[in-house]
């Protein structure tokens, strides 16, 4: 028994004084991690441009019609306005969804809190509510834009709450009074 003892022990000892193949073994530890930190960071600065981006654009919108320097703006043209402010939204107009609500300041708020996003399983879906205001109405415009994360499987891309299929959903708002003419 000690025969087949002892060589065991001199080839464990010889494996165990082997340093070949560390390096390698460090970075299948480290890089894993390192890599859904950097894929991590990079969808969350793209869902931030994103988001400011949107922001921008329905804000430029937003000015346009508070001031009234034109009529009142058509669904269609308001959701051209804010894709053309916002300029980084792929497939703007069919991904972004508007809603329009007059808000009496003197009731409670009636609007919803979540907001009203394009379903692209119905891609014909009604508009929830869209109501150009008159004269002096408080107006509330919220404006839900769908996106597809670069990773969807990975990181923050596999943990965002999905809206429709595998996309996530930015929303923004902005609130305003129709200036008198």
């Amino acid at each position: 028994m000690t025969a087949l003892v002892r060589p065991l022990r001199r080839a464990l000892r010889r494996f165990l004084k082997v340093e070949h193949g560390t390096a390698t073994i460090e970075f299948v530890l480290v890089f894993p991690p390192l890599m859904l930190l950097f894929i991590s960071a990079f969808e969350a600065g793209l869902m931030q441009v994103r988001h400011t981006m949107l922001d921008q654009g329905l804000d430029k919108s937003v000015r346009t019609l508070r001031l009234g320097t034109n009529a009142p703006l058509a669904y269609a043209d308001l959701k051209q306005a804010i894709c053309d402010g916002a300029g980084l939204i792929p497939n703007c107009m069919d991904n972004l969804k508007l809603e329009m609500v007059r808000i009496d300041p003197q009731t409670a708020m009636n609007v919803t809190v979540h907001a009203d996003c394009v379903d692209r399983a119905e891609p014909l879906a009604p508009v929830r509510e869209y109501a150009v205001g008159d004269e002096n109405d408080l107006m509330l415009l919220r404006a839900c834009v769908l996106f597809d994360p670069m990773f969807p499987t990975t990181g923050l891309g596999f943990q965002m709450p999905k809206k429709s299929g595998d996309a996530y959903a930015l929303v923004s708002m902005s609130s305003y009074v129709s200036e008198p003419n």
